[in-house]
């Protein structure tokens, strides 16, 4: 059982003003067994009405219009939060195949999390999978298989990827960051039918380090019969433990992304993050992240452009 105290600052500045700015937040943490608030102050520029709902994947979404002209947009995020030491123990689960695609094919809800995005590489992933697949061996020694093969055979190296880059485009680097690792293990469970999801959340140290900490982190959730939902984090090839802060899930980032959004005006946008990571006893990790964003998008009509961003990358 722990507590945090995290720091979460979004900026956006803008070269000249835009305006119309509407936006989607996901800096909620989930609240269930494994974690509860203990207090959270969001504050907005422009101190706007934020419309709180649950999403299709019931995450807690927060929306919020900047109308007036602005030339920067920061969203801070101050949370004090308890991991509760309940995360699931898996070990040698009996669960196997057969006992998971009966509860597959009997729960419709399982269909979008059991699909590749890019089904051009079914083959090339198929055949990771086939890799690390064991004879009889139950769904969550798959899983756990899946995370070290990741962790082994891909390099964590912060900057040469992007929000954007695409799943084979990982594979062709074998390296990137949390982000790219959760993408790749949801293609490899999925080749198999395996329903498992992307989380959003942070990653608090501990004291044998972990990659990634201190800032925005992102792993997974597969479905193990007996168990259900199940964290794994192929970043540090460990089972989601109480250092793991979950936000939302989806099937993807863009699914949770903690930030986006849209505004109006032709301007070039910078992004910085800032996040910290503070234990009971004051001693505190830092993140900062700047980030170089380009218009995205154009509207054709007089209003000028119209343009879309999202939070930084996972690292």
């Amino acid at each position: 059982m722990s507590v945090f105290n995290i720091h979460h600052v979004t900026k956006y500045e803008y070269d000249r003003p835009v305006k119309e700015s509407v936006n989607e937040i996901r800096i909620y943490p989930v609240l269930d067994k494994e974690q509860e608030l203990l207090s959270h102050e969001v504050i907005i520029t422009g101190s706007p009405d934020v419309l709180l709902i649950y999403d299709y994947w019931n995450n807690r979404t927060g929306m919020f219009n900047l109308m007036p002209p602005h030339q920067e947009l920061i969203i801070e995020s101050k949370l004090i939060v308890r991991t509760l030491g309940t995360a699931k123990k898996t070990g040698s689960l009996p669960g196997d195949f057969d006992s998971l695609y009966n509860e597959v094919n009997n729960n419709l809800s399982f269909l979008d999390l059991c699909i590749l995005d890019e089904p051009d590489l079914r083959n090339e992933i198929l055949s990771i999978a086939t890799e690390i697949k064991k004879p009889n061996a139950p769904v969550s020694a798959f899983v756990e298989n899946c995370s070290d093969y990741i962790f082994k055979n891909f390099s964590y190296i912060k900057g040469i990827t992007t929000v954007e880059t695409t799943l084979s485009e990982i594979l062709k680097l074998r390296s990137g960051v949390c982000q790219d690792f959760a993408h790749l293990m949801l293609g490899i469970l999925r080749s198999l039918q395996i329903p498992s999801r992307y989380v959003s959340g942070y990653i608090c140290p501990n004291k044998n380090g972990m990659r990634g900490e201190g800032a925005t982190h992102a792993w997974i959730e597969a479905w193990i019969p007996g168990l259900g939902w199940t964290g794994i984090d192929p970043t540090n090839n460990t089972w989601v433990s109480d250092h793991h802060v979950k936000l939302a899930v989806g099937r993807n980032f863009n699914d949770c992304s903690p930030i986006k959004g849209t505004f109006k005006g032709p301007a070039k946008q910078s992004l910085s993050v800032y996040v910290s990571i503070g234990y009971e006893d004051g001693h505190k990790f830092e993140d900062i992240t700047k980030v170089k964003l380009e218009k995205l998008a154009e509207d054709d009509d007089d209003t000028g452009l119209l343009a879309s961003f999202a939070a930084q990358q996972q690292q």
